[in-house]
């Protein structure tokens, strides 16, 4: 009989036959047999009274194997201390509610349980033992731990991105240039940024456990304003990247793009962009090869140099430069251990 039906009967006693109602007691021991909560009750001295079906799915014990035998069968070792306290809180007659602890099943795995112990007294009004109501709290925990490490993550990639913008802020306002070109260059670079977020926080919800994403996914997202009529191909290996490496990779990769789309391959309609991506035994090798735009032209050091050259310091990366003929070609090492 479900826990609802014997409800229904306890509500509309008119409903049954007063010859064959039931004991109370019969009633409350069905509800109790029937409860998903394991239900036990002990004497003073903790041994077991009684136990029912919640207790032997919870805790793996039929009744037969635990009733008259200590309760300290499912506390673990380094939890003895609890009983005690327990049954001192008992015996003054209190009540202790949600009590979340540990106790160890029939197998001697582990489980996290919430408890609530009352006590049980006979007509007299004495105490004699007590009544425990244990329930599994395991996925809640669970569920818990995850929220606060989506917190902290959250919170630590929120304090990363605004340190970037604010490097980036006091970088710009000493770089020369108009009022107009400083300010297209910090939305341009803020907006890369606010890409490689949105492809951050996509990943993320495919799961608590998809924290990272993978280069040509963030090389395909910070290129796709300037991938018109073909011309730019990424090939080769791929790699999961995470953490700061996704943002200074990010900013590394639009501060390229945006000088191949102002003096380099992507400047002209015919200039193609080819980047191949390589695994050594330690690094990850990112090459970036422009052709078919105007010859390269050595340029002084300014705020993107400056840029790339902490971008690459925060990856323990090496960034090397090939002035080709048919156009700059880029060689960008960075070490495995840089990208988790």
């Amino acid at each position: 009989m479900s826990n609802s039906m014997v409800v229904s009967a306890v509500l509309r006693p008119e409903l049954d036959d007063s010859a064959s109602t039931p004991d109370p007691r019969d009633w409350l021991a069905a509800i109790i047999d029937g409860s998903d909560d394991a239900i036990v009750s002990k004497n003073l001295n903790g041994i077991i009274q009684s136990w029912n079906g919640g207790a032997t799915r919870l805790f793996g014990y039929p009744p037969e194997e635990v009733i008259g035998r200590s309760v300290t069968i499912l506390i673990p070792p380094d939890r003895l201390n609890e009983e005690p306290m327990i049954l001192s809180e008992i015996q003054k007659g209190n009540r202790v509610d949600h009590f979340e602890t540990q106790r160890r099943r029939k197998d001697g795995s582990l489980i996290d349980i919430s408890l609530t112990i009352s006590p049980i007294r006979n007509e007299a009004g004495k105490i004699v033992g007590a009544s425990k109501i244990a329930r599994d709290i395991t996925e809640r925990l669970r569920a818990q731990q995850q929220q606060q490490l989506l917190i902290g993550e959250m919170h630590h990639r929120i304090k990363n991105l605004f340190a970037l913008a604010t490097a980036i802020v006091s970088i710009s306002a000493r770089s020369k240039g108009n009022q107009a070109e400083v300010i297209d260059g910090l939305q341009a670079r803020l907006s890369s940024l606010a890409r490689a977020h949105e492809l951050i926080l996509a990943d993320r919800s495919h799961g608590p456990d998809s924290g990272h994403l993978t280069l040509r996914s963030l090389v395909q997202v910070i290129l796709e304003p300037y991938a018109l009529d073909d011309r730019i191909e990424v090939c080769g290996d791929d790699c999961e990247i995470g953490g700061k490496a996704v943002t200074n990779l990010a900013l590394l990769l639009h501060e390229w793009a945006t000088n191949a789309a102002k003096h380099g391959s992507l400047s002209r309609d015919a200039g193609r962009l080819m980047i191949e991506i390589s695994r050594s035994d330690d690094d990850l090798i990112l090459t970036w090869k422009e052709m078919g735009g105007p010859a390269p032209v050595l340029r002084a050091a300014g705020f993107g140099s400056r840029l790339e050259q902490g971008l690459a310091g925060a990856l323990h990366a090496t960034v090397e430069r090939d002035w080709q003929e048919s156009g700059l070609a880029l060689s960008l090492s960075i070490p495995k251990t840089s990208l988790a």
